[in-house]
Formats: structure tokens, sequence, C-alpha cells
């Protein structure tokens, strides 16, 4: 799996699309960011802390097609770059995260 943290808002719009087309950020760059598993919980310290309303999705990286590239970012590692829109479909869950805690505790929780 492969995740994407984004504003609850955000996947409801998401859903309600079909799809997520990326945040400010990821238009920005040219390609929606996602995280390995990791990667997830430096990515949710780094850039989602003290945020709440959030939500982490559970990508399924075969369903993203030649559109998924693993490329050089933060440290030198190779994180997933995803050079479309994310299909729903491609999302095998979606977990809220709760407001009372912080991102990167919640979700280093969630993944175990």
């Amino acid at each position: 799996m492969i995740y994407k943290i984004l504003s609850s808002g955000e996947w409801e719009q998401a859903q309600a699309a079909g799809h997520f087309a990326g945040t400010a950020m990821d238009h920005q760059s040219g390609f929606i960011h996602l995280s390995a598993a990791d990667q997830v919980v430096e990515t949710a310290q780094r850039f989602f802390a003290g945020v709440t309303g959030l939500t982490v999705l559970a990508v399924d990286p075969d369903r993203l097609g030649d559109a998924l590239r693993w490329e050089v970012s933060r440290g030198g590692a190779l994180f997933p770059h995803l050079y479309a829109v994310l299909p729903v479909d491609a999302v095998v869950a979606a977990h809220p995260l709760p407001a009372d805690r912080p991102a990167a505790d919640a979700v280093a929780e969630l993944l175990g």
C-alpha cells in the first residue's frame, strides 16, 4: 500500500467526483504526492503538524498504472508520485484521523 494524507473535506469531494485531483501543493508540484508505509509518519510530522480534520487514504499502487512513478525526493528516498488524478476505486481504505491527537501519532498507530 501507499498513502495519501488529505483533508476530510477533500476526500468527501473526491468521493463525489469519483477521483481526487490533488491538493494545492500537489497542483504546484505537477503531481499527487503519496508516501510509502515507511514514509507516511514523517510526512504527517512535516506537513500536517497541528492540522485537524484529516483522512489517510490507503491506495493500491497496482491500480494506478504507468502514471505512478517512484522518484527521488526528501533525503534521497524514492517517493511515489502520481501524474494523473487518483481514482477513488484505487483507494482501498480511508481512515479519518482523530482531532485530539497529533496526526503523526495517529498515523503511526493506524499502521501499527
